[in-house]
């Protein structure tokens, strides 16, 4: 039912419609791979991650299983269209989209692919295509998961619906204890639960690493938040929400900071929320704001917009101080292991408790959560951390160590998935 009302919806969604466009022709594409490059004599790994988050947490162990072992296939999947341009980047035989969970097209991807293993980033396991893949003999497993304690998989009926699926998988690498308890509550066997942490801890890490500061923008915005007793505030994945809250505070800032600047980096970049930011600006009376683009050829104001994507988490590295989005829209908050990795403290706003990171951050000292009304609090926090260096380093260098303890997690995780194709 929910195949056939998908076109419907997609009429409504840009995302949605996007997803079903990337889908057609799957199977076919899938089958050609096969017939010419399919060695059935050669281990493959299947790795499916929803979206970018999850496919960033599959990054390091890819990466490590190609290092590795050369001769073994690795396939990978994805299911938002936000996700493609990671998957381009991924060092896998085949990158494409996941098919629709009902049994034709998830039979045909099993009968091209032939995997040895499939294996799941997060969450996300699919009750037809795990089921199938079981009865076929494919190993199962599970990595970087995580359940939320207000999870609505855990209350009826989604948690009935994935149970057979979670009880199938033989290998479950979790973030935490607490996650492999609530998995234990969705199906999953307890003995096939080890904790193994979080990859996106050693990627962020080894991003952070191999940082160009020459490179342009980087070189150009740098230089910019070099200058005598500048402030720059990274807020990086804004929604309109967010910047409701951020754009006032910052003109309030501005009046007694004239040295601050904004690097605001939405979370989408297409014209129509880059001219809402514009019309935002230009109703609080700041300077006009000057896009990433135009810097080249305009003075750069104190408001700079971000107007294109990849670039956000090297962003961060610029910030006295870093601004999370999503803590002000109903879609929750976004990545903010990416500024904590260079020493930045951070706030976001309310919505928050869906991240563990954040929750971490917060019991550490390396963030701030806002209010609802976030707009003077915020303001505040910025003369704090602007007026008190020290106090500002100390909660950078509260959230870096966090990165810090969380690494491991990748070798951990890759000699989970490892074992699966060994055992």
């Amino acid at each position: 039912m929910a195949s056939r009302a998908a076109p419907l919806v997609a009429r409504f969604s840009k995302k949605l419609a996007r997803g079903l466009d990337g889908r057609r022709g799957l199977t076919e594409r899938l089958k050609t791979w096969a017939a010419s490059q399919r060695d059935p004599q050669r281990p493959l790994i299947w790795m499916h991650a929803p979206s970018v988050g999850e496919g960033l947490q599959a990054k390091p162990v890819l990466e490590t299983l190609r290092a590795e072992h050369p001769d073994w296939q690795l396939a990978f999947t994805f299911f938002s269209p936000s996700a493609e341009r990671l998957a381009k980047n991924l060092p896998v035989d085949i990158a494409d989209y996941l098919p629709l969970d009902r049994p034709t097209d998830v039979n045909a991807v099993l009968d091209a692919l032939q995997p040895t293993a499939l294996v799941f980033s997060k969450l996300d396991v699919w009750p037809e295509l795990t089921l199938a893949a079981a009865r076929r003999g494919v190993k199962l497993g599970l990595i970087s998961a995580t359940v939320s304690i207000d999870s609505s998989r855990l209350r009826w009926p989604a948690r009935k619906w994935g149970a057979s699926a979670y009880a199938a998988l033989d290998r479950i690498g979790t973030i935490s204890e607490d996650d492999g308890q609530r998995l234990e509550l969705l199906g999953a066997r307890p003995e096939a639960i080890a904790v193994t942490g979080d990859t996106r801890y050693d990627s962020v890490a080894e991003r952070a690493m191999r940082i160009d500061p020459t490179r342009e923008p980087l070189a150009r915005l740098g230089a910019l938040a070099s200058v005598p007793d500048a402030f720059t505030i990274v807020a990086g994945s804004t929604w309109p929400g967010d910047e409701a809250v951020l754009l006032p505070a910052f003109a309030d800032l501005l009046i007694q900071l004239p040295t601050a600047r904004l690097l605001l980096a939405p979370h989408e970049p297409n014209p129509d929320h880059l001219a809402g930011i514009a019309e935002r600006v230009r109703h609080l009376k700041l300077p006009r704001p000057v896009r990433l683009s135009q810097l080249e050829h305009a003075k750069p104001g104190p408001v700079i917009v971000v107007d294109r994507v990849g670039i956000l988490a090297d962003l961060y590295a610029l910030g006295s101080t870093a601004f999370v989005g999503g803590g002000f829209h109903r879609a929750g908050l976004h990545s903010v292991l990416e500024p904590a990795v260079f020493g930045v403290p951070i706030i976001f706003g309310p919505h928050w408790r869906m991240s563990r990171d954040a929750a971490l951050l917060l019991d550490k000292g390396g963030a701030i959560a806002l209010p609802s009304d976030g707009r003077h609090p915020l303001h505040s926090q910025w003369l704090v951390w602007h007026h008190d260096p020290a106090a500002r380093q100390r909660a950078g260098e509260a959230a870096k160590n966090m990165v810090e303890e969380g690494r491991g997690a990748a070798e951990r995780t890759t000699a989970l998935v490892r074992g699966l194709i060994e055992a």
